[in-house]
């Protein structure tokens, strides 16, 4: 079985708080041991104008997501939404997802500035969560492990890049072949994974 290591949280210079280019993405991540990158810039999937999705020709697997930003926390969303509403509260958010069959993991959800409210896990409507993310304190990514014995949810890595250099600090491991956007889907709602440092 072929086991595949993506960082899951990745923003371009899209996003206007990254210095991260997209071909310092394609041409750089296979060196820091990553197999993929899902690019989440802030509530967009614009870099869908600028690269074709799917396994690049130095054979990266790049999967576009967007990082949606509410009141009650911030969510990596995977599936259909390059035309989503954006202003959408955290339920209508995680439901429509749901509606879609796409895929919401809350991003960071203990940072200090923009935790995610409990009750949108308490009640499932968000059941994967960033265990470890790159510009986390340590103590936030720990007080995950208090959602996963609570909750049962399940964990996912990412390194929330803004430059070269934190690109595939952090990953998720698959266990199993991505090689498009419903092979990650899938993966993360039926697949075994689990966040590490790279």
């Amino acid at each position: 079985m072929q086991s595949m290591k993506f960082d899951l949280h990745v923003h371009t210079s899209i996003s206007p708080c990254s210095q991260l280019s997209l071909d310092d993405i394609l041409s750089q991540a296979r060196k820091k041991g990553l197999q993929g990158v899902c690019i989440t810039d802030h509530d967009t999937m614009d870099v869908r104008r600028y690269i074709n999705e799917g396994i690049q020709n130095n054979g990266l697997c790049v999967i576009f997501g967007m990082e949606y930003a509410t009141q009650e926390g911030d969510f990596l969303l995977f599936g259909p939404f390059e035309r989503i509403k954006l202003g959408l509260s955290a339920a209508d958010l995680l439901n429509n997802v749901l509606d879609k069959g796409g895929v919401a993991v809350s991003a960071h959800p203990f940072r200090f500035n923009r935790p995610t409210s409990e009750h949108l896990i308490k009640n499932g409507l968000c059941t994967i969560v960033e265990g470890i993310n790159g510009r986390n304190h340590q103590n936030e990514n720990d007080s995950v492990a208090s959602w996963e014995n609570l909750y049962g949810v399940r964990q996912v890595g990412g390194s929330d890049a803004h430059s070269l250099e934190e690109l595939g600090r952090v990953a998720t491991l698959f266990q199993q072949p991505i090689r498009s956007r419903a092979d990650f889907i899938d993966a993360l709602k039926n697949g075994r994974y689990s966040p590490e440092r790279n």
